[in-house]
């Protein structure tokens, strides 16, 4: 399953319900200290931590409802069954996939579910909505039912009459038995008979598990054996040491019990060597910082107990340390592959990083940024906190989600999608990840116009150069043209540029994705960005809508362009094959079947041939003219 959308309330610093849109891939919460990040990560570790039997993740009331507002709590909800925590799913294709080989087409309503825990950490999971008399429908064609049964079991609307009846007439009576049996049915006075198999089967055993790591869970440099062995902690050896101890020597496949009455180490040793040097160069593509880095193994045996010994070996300088000797920042990333590698083989699972990387260099933090990107996201859904810019990939802003504490006694901490405004501190890593990327890719003005991408940049360039040589009225020279990267990403440039006293224009293709069309909806109701800022091609060019900028010219001139620059590609299209209330963009797709071709070598061609181009349609023209006019009267 697929994690959509978290929903998190009356948890310590959650005092409001808060809804939160997670991404497919990554998902990268920031703010400052203190602002509710961790808190938002414990909370879902605790939805379905994966190590059921760990205690240490379980909701406890006592400790973690909103302590102001606790006794009026117990008062009023003796049960205790708040949901603190709801997950909202979406099925996977091959789930659904298996469901209709099980059950037939069109008996799945719905490919989304919702789970919940409450402070109980009882899990509730909502029932699909199914279709019983498709079921029956797909049934009855699969198994055969005699002919004089069918006329009445077409008119049956449930699972629980459609048994009944089979079972009430003999020579049906066998079938009724092996429906039953086949998909578990049970006692036919239930209700729901089919959404229950349907979640038993496919929706439960499908829930994520959740994984949790934190600073806490760094390997010791001197591991007590017989502390291992007994899974004894105390104030020396803490529990997350003993978990990612053990989880070193489960990938040794090492027995500690043996080793500790075993005299023989030198087999452990090769053991143990063996997992650290694939564990090592594993992680040693992933640390440019220093390539020289070796781990090795020694057992200590003292009057009372034996201990495994982790040193560092220095091979350009030949010397070894303890491991607690190297950085902070080694010790974290080592430690984190260890414990990666105990769950790598866990799918079904989503990543839970509380501030990774807090002491690495920049530089190492770009390593761990590409190791999450490349090793961990292709295979999980990852969701970090983090409050330094380093761990920001400015190419993918839209994946920000900003924690804020408003510190007011009944707000408490809130969780955007959108870019934070109220607190400056919330912001910083945020400008400063951006702050490299505008220095080298843009050159903003005091009026600046955002457009999607650089095809955008060069076609409204070479129009505007065009009608001022035609005398016609062209794009303001005080106006950029600022390209960002695709439509999910102006909403944040937008909110990252509004605080430098910019003025922010947007031209942009018609939205077909509502979170995109909500987020430029919410900037306008904050007053972020004015309404009439914010301009649609759709609104220039006629009844075809949605548009984008291609739409602007006629089809007969962007289709003559599309067949010179792609004669080598594709055939020739005719004309004839386009509809001319549509955009042309999705139907040139459909003919050369492809998700998306590159809109820039268009561009690319129109400005290379821009002098042999004299037949150009007035009704081109006049868009752009409009287009002009409309965008310079936003001028400051």
């Amino acid at each position: 399953m697929r994690l959509l959308e978290v929903t998190i309330t009356k948890y310590k610093s959650f005092l409001t319900e808060q809804i939160v849109p997670i991404e497919g891939s990554c998902t990268r919460l920031v703010g400052k200290n203190e602002s509710g990040k961790t808190a938002f990560l414990e909370a879902l570790s605790r939805f379905n931590y994966f190590d059921e039997k760990d205690s240490s993740y379980k909701f406890n009331k006592t400790l973690e409802y909103p302590r102001t507002e606790l006794k009026k709590y117990e008062s009023e909800n003796p049960e205790n069954n708040l949901k603190v925590i709801s997950c909202k799913f979406s099925l996977k294709a091959e789930t659904i996939d298996a469901i209709i080989q099980d059950c037939g087409e069109n008996v799945l309503l719905e490919t989304t579910i919702v789970a919940s825990r409450d402070y109980n950490n009882a899990l509730s999971i909502s029932t699909p909505k199914v279709s019983e008399k498709a079921f029956i429908v797909n049934y009855i064609l699969k198994i055969g039912i005699p002919e004089g049964h069918k006329e009445e079991l077409a008119k049956i609307e449930n699972v629980n009459d459609f048994c009944t009846y089979l079972s009430s007439h003999e020579e049906t009576k066998s079938i009724a038995e092996t429906l039953v049996k086949t998909f578990s049915f049970g006692n036919l006075k239930e209700q729901s008979l089919l959404s229950k198999y349907l979640m038993k089967k496919y929706i439960e055993p499908r829930i994520p598990k959740f994984w949790y790591f934190d600073e806490y869970f760094l390997l010791p440099q001197r591991i007590p054996l017989s502390k291992i062995a007994g899974g004894i902690v105390d104030n020396d050896f803490t529990k997350p040491q003993l978990e990612i101890s053990r989880a070193l020597f489960e990938l040794a496949r090492i027995d500690v019990k043996k080793l500790i009455t075993d005299n023989n180490h030198e087999a452990y040793i090769a053991e143990l060597e063996a997992t650290s040097n694939s564990i090592t160069d594993a992680f040693s593509d992933y640390w440019s910082t220093n390539s020289n880095l070796e781990i090795t193994f020694d057992i200590e045996t003292t009057a009372n107990d034996k201990y495994l010994n982790i040193r560092i070996r220095n091979t350009k300088h030949r010397v070894t340390l303890p491991l607690s000797n190297r950085s902070k920042g080694f010790i974290w990333f080592f430690s984190f592959f260890i414990w990666f590698q105990k769950i790598n083989q866990i799918n079904n699972m989503i990543l839970l990083l509380d501030e990774p990387g807090l002491n690495l260099h920049a530089e190492a933090q770009k390593d761990l940024l590409r190791y999450i990107d490349e090793k961990l996201t292709p295979k999980y859904q990852v969701i970090y906190t983090t409050h330094s810019p380093f761990m920001i990939d400015s190419t993918k802003l839209h994946e920000i989600r900003t924690a804020y504490d408003s510190n007011e006694t009944k707000v408490g901490t809130s969780i955007s999608n959108a870019i934070e405004e109220k607190d400056k501190g919330t912001l910083f890593p945020l400008q400063a990840a951006l702050g490299y990327n505008l220095a080298q890719n843009l050159y903003i003005s005091e009026n600046n116009l955002l457009v999607e991408g650089v095809a955008d940049l060069v076609i409204l360039t070479i129009m505007s150069d065009l009608l001022r040589n035609l005398g016609k009225e062209s794009l303001n020279e005080k106006f950029t043209i600022v390209p960002v990267g695709g439509l999910d990403k102006v909403a944040t440039f937008i909110s990252l540029l509004r605080g430098n006293n910019l003025n922010i224009v947007c031209v942009l293709d018609t939205f077909i994705d509502q979170k995109g069309q909500t987020r430029i909806r919410d900037l306008v109701f904050d007053k972020i960005i004015k309404e009439s800022n914010v301009l649609f091609f759709h609104e220039f060019t006629g009844p075809i809508k949605p548009a984008e900028l291609e739409d602007m010219f006629e089809k007969r001139e962007y289709l003559e362009w599309f067949n010179s620059e792609y004669k080598k590609d594709y055939e020739q299209i005719d004309i004839k094959k386009l509809s001319t209330d549509k955009s042309i963009i999705p139907q040139i797709n459909k003919i050369i079947h492809q998700d998306r071709f590159n809109h820039y070598r268009i561009a690319r061609y129109l400005s290379q041939n821009i002098s042999t181009i004299h037949d150009w349609e007035k009704s081109t023209i006049s868009r752009f003219e409009k287009l002009f006019i409309t965008v310079n009267k936003l001028i400051k």
